[in-house]
């Protein structure tokens, strides 16, 4: 790319299409490798020839590829002596998971394994993908199978280059899909795999996905060529080979029916003002399942549900909370127990595959998805657009500014390139005391916020700022510009998603 006589957007499109006419899917911008999904099987790119070929090549010489890219990161490890680490970016079914088994892959060919396990590291890795994509995996509106958190696998290497150990390090999981699903998408994969295990599914009394209200509001339910009760055996295979026991993979699935129950508790208006009560027998009925299920005393969960403690210097005060704060109560606990049990899950995988806590250095590869924008972004998508804007600053940073600084020191003579400078919608959202998130936390503090208010406030601050836009037709959305398009977040989702915590 940097060899084109204009290197701008329709030079860019146009050299990626030329390639890829001639199956060529890799291509390099400097050091960075630019890869174009060919959606077909190529083997003969990924064999143990092609894997030899590249084996110690200086970067550069052959064919852009990931093993160069892969190479080129464990050279640099072992001369320098220094931790690397290869980012995989690129929106829902790029081909990312792929690309970090291949960098796996890599990795376990040239650095083996020290310790004579008869499995590499590749395979203990990929040995735990059916249980983090069950319980990580959701149906999007662009993928059948897209990973709803970031992950990290860590690739740990002794003093003589070998590897030692390795750990899968999660982070930014989509909690509110647990309670909160767009239409033609899906919850994550264990609810539907679980609801269609038969005898498993009778014993916590679940039935049909269209039965419970954390599943039932995309009417999606199914997926084509998918049959979930052989992924629930897929899923229970992959927690015996990670060692997990049959009285955990017990207690797992016991959370998994809890939450379903969880979602089907309503609740309505109490005697007293402001207060609430469970609204029927039927709900009666699943507030006990989930009790049960849960191991906790019914009433008291009721109780947690539907009254919230307030500190005081004086000491605590019990107050009920109404019909609606109920309901987001009982969202908040769902999406708690959810996420807490995904941790405890990726702790058990990494106990499995074994981790050395005292590696000489790692390899580090970042799997995040990328940049998304939808109709509507909550703040989770926010979060996950900000966390790209942070990606293209490092990029921006290491390949423009870095450099041309570099250029200026020793005096060469070069025209500056020009380039956006995503810094200011960096310092819109993160910016403290006064940002995106900083008035997000004053509004979560205060009592009596909502999602009016915060957006008055917004605005009042933001008013004149370029990247920020207040679309025509409503009082309390906005729009941020960000580097790769503008993305529309309600802040009624933004406040709700926040406030929930405390309310809980």
């Amino acid at each position: 790319m940097t060899k084109l006589v204009y290197l701008h957007e329709p030079g860019v499109l146009c050299n990626l299409a030329r390639r890829y006419g001639f199956n060529e899917i890799y291509t390099y911008t400097g050091r960075i490798l630019i890869a174009v999904n060919p959606f077909a099987k190529l083997p003969h790119l990924y064999d143990m020839h092609m894997m030899e070929q590249y084996k110690g090549v200086q970067f550069g010489e052959l064919s852009p590829h990931v093993f160069a890219v892969t190479d080129a990161s464990y050279r640099a490890m072992v001369s320098e002596d220094r931790s690397q680490s290869i980012l995989v970016s690129g929106e829902s079914g790029a081909g990312k998971t792929e690309t970090t088994k291949l960098i796996m892959r890599y990795l376990t060919f040239v650095g083996g394994r020290s310790t004579g396990d008869i499995r590499s590291v590749e395979q203990q890795v990929l040995e735990s993908n059916p249980l983090l994509e069950a319980f990580g995996n959701a149906r999007t509106v662009r993928n059948d199978n897209s990973s709803r958190f970031g992950k990290f696998v860590e690739i740990q290497f002794d003093k003589s280059g070998r590897i030692s150990g390795a750990a899968v390090r999660t982070y930014l999981l989509e909690r509110s899909r647990v309670v909160q699903i767009s239409e033609s998408e899906r919850n994550y994969h264990c609810f539907y795999q679980l609801c269609a295990s038969e005898q498993d599914a009778d014993k916590y009394k679940l039935a049909h996905p269209r039965n419970f209200n954390y599943l039932n509001q995309s009417h999606t339910y199914e997926l084509e060529g998918v049959n979930e009760a052989e992924e629930y055996l897929k899923t229970r295979r992959a927690m015996d080979i990670v060692g997990i026991s049959f009285s955990h993979q017990e207690a797992i699935f016991r959370t998994v029916a809890a939450i379903l129950h969880l979602g089907n508790i309503e609740f309505s208006p109490g005697k007293e003002f402001d207060s609430s009560a469970i609204k029927d027998e039927k709900s009666k009925f699943h507030l006990q399942m989930a009790a049960d299920l849960l191991m906790v005393d019914g009433s008291l969960l009721l109780s947690t549900l539907c009254y919230r403690t307030i500190k005081t210097p004086e000491g605590n005060i019990v107050k009920a909370v109404d019909s609606s704060a109920a309901a987001i109560s009982r969202d908040a606990l769902a999406k708690t127990v959810y996420a807490q049990l995904f941790d405890w899950l990726v702790d058990n995988i990494n106990m499995s595959i074994g981790q050395d806590m005292e590696s000489r250095a790692l390899i580090g590869v970042l799997d995040i998805y990328g940049f998304e924008c939808f109709k509507y972004n909550s703040f989770e998508q926010l979060c996950i657009n900000f966390a790209n804007e942070k990606l293209q600053q490092h990029f921006n940073k290491h390949v423009f500014k870095m450099e041309q600084e570099e250029y200026k020191t020793e005096e060469i003579n070069w025209s500056y390139i020009e380039f956006v400078d995503n810094q200011d919608i960096l310092d819109l959202i993160e910016k403290k005391p006064i940002g995106i998130v900083s008035l997000l936390d004053e509004a979560c503090m205060l009592g009596k916020s909502t999602h009016e208010t915060f957006a008055m406030k917004l605005f009042q601050n933001f008013k004149a700022h370029p990247r920020l836009e207040k679309p025509k037709l409503s009082k309390t959305d906005f729009a941020l510009s960000h580097f790769a398009g503008k993305a529309c977040s309600m802040t009624s989702i933004s406040c709700k998603t926040c406030l929930e915590f405390h309310c809980f």
